[in-house]
């Protein structure tokens, strides 16, 4: 059976989520989504404003912005599902959940693992994050939210760039680079724009994710600096293309050239999750396991997806890369503990 996508749009308060997917919505490659709203209040304006998709169109009126949302979402999936399969509303080939300018991002995403039900018929298809090119840097200098929602973005969409002008701009994707090197960037002027980027950005298919993941630790290893660490092992940390050190959320790229033994590793990842979870907002990774091909690992805090195991390594590369987007976490901390946990199986 084939999953239906979700795509899950978030962003700071008066970013422009709305206005975009206005815009989006009109499009063919939207024009069979259901959407659900995460309405903030007793007055769904958001839910008027989306009006075009009515019956299809669902508000979590819950206002809740945290954990809660989770048991909304799935109670809501579930009954969009079997609404479908009524035949009461129109077929829908792509939901788009659009969250509260507060909302944390990683709840909506393990929903989908948590509940066995909704990972048969949904599948989880990337985070969209919006980015006010105007406030950027009061957002991000005040607002915990913004700098999580930038870190756990596949695709980040850079609303208002009309209004920041130039130097707005390039301001605003400094801040954004500083957080989140990797994910793609795109600007849009009064809501506009191409449809055909919201979707896809969670990369289900397995090229496409190798692909991203390889270009992820390209963005990252840019620029990177060697740290004093043992010598079969080389840490690389990218301060951002544009030379930040003092940001509290920082991308660290690890390199380790002997193979990795997978049963230690997924014990320090779960051990390391459990311990700094909040603080590991983003992980992706090649890891040479022994195998013929390697294992590609993605995750997002305390969400981590389920491994592929590949049959061969898309580039001469052999050896196992991290990308590790974390808050107050020394590169020099993880790849020393590691190590040891790899030590433990020798």
């Amino acid at each position: 059976m084939t999953r239906t996508p979700v795509t899950l749009v978030t962003g700071f308060l008066g970013s422009g989520k709305t206005t975009l997917l206005v815009q989006a919505l009109r499009a063919p490659e939207l024009a069979d989504a259901a959407v659900l709203v995460n309405e903030l209040g007793e007055i769904a304006l958001d839910h008027h404003l989306l009006r075009r998709i009515d019956e299809s169109t669902v508000v979590l009126a819950s206002g809740c912005v945290c954990c809660t949302i989770r048991q909304d979402l799935a109670d809501e999936l579930r009954l969009l599902e079997a609404r479908r399969h009524r035949g009461e509303i129109p077929d829908y080939r792509r939901v788009v959940i659009e969250t509260t300018g507060l909302a944390d991002p990683v709840p909506v995403l393990s929903t989908f693992l948590q509940d066995p039900l909704l990972e048969a018929h949904y599948a989880s298809d990337g985070v969209i994050t919006t980015v006010d090119a105007v406030n950027a840097p009061l957002a991000a200098a005040r607002q915990r939210e913004w700098v999580k929602q930038v870190a756990l973005a596949d695709r980040i969409v850079l609303t208002k760039a009309d209004i920041a002008g130039p130097d707005g701009v390039a301001a605003a994707t400094r801040l954004v680079r500083e957080i989140n090197p990797a994910a793609p960037l795109v600007e849009a002027a009064h809501g506009a724009l191409d449809a055909a980027l919201l979707v896809g950005a969670g990369l289900r298919d397995e090229t496409r994710r190798v692909a991203e993941t390889l270009r992820w630790l390209a963005a990252v290893e840019e620029g990177a600096e060697p740290d004093e660490l043992p010598e079969d092992a080389h840490a690389e940390h990218a301060h951002g293309p544009h030379g930040v050190h003092d940001h509290r959320v920082q991308a660290h790229a690890i390199r380790l050239d002997a193979p990795l033994d997978w049963a230690m590793f997924g014990i320090w990842l779960s051990l390391l999750v459990q311990a700094r979870g909040d603080d590991v907002l983003r992980i992706k990774g090649l890891l040479d396991t022994g195998g013929a091909g390697p294992l590609v690992v993605n995750g997002v805090q305390h969400v981590i997806h389920a491994p592929v195991h590949l049959d061969a390594w898309p580039d001469d590369d052999r050896s196992s890369r991290l990308v590790l987007i974390v808050r107050d976490i020394p590169r020099a901390e993880l790849v020393r503990s590691l190590l040891a946990f790899d030590a433990l199986a020798r």
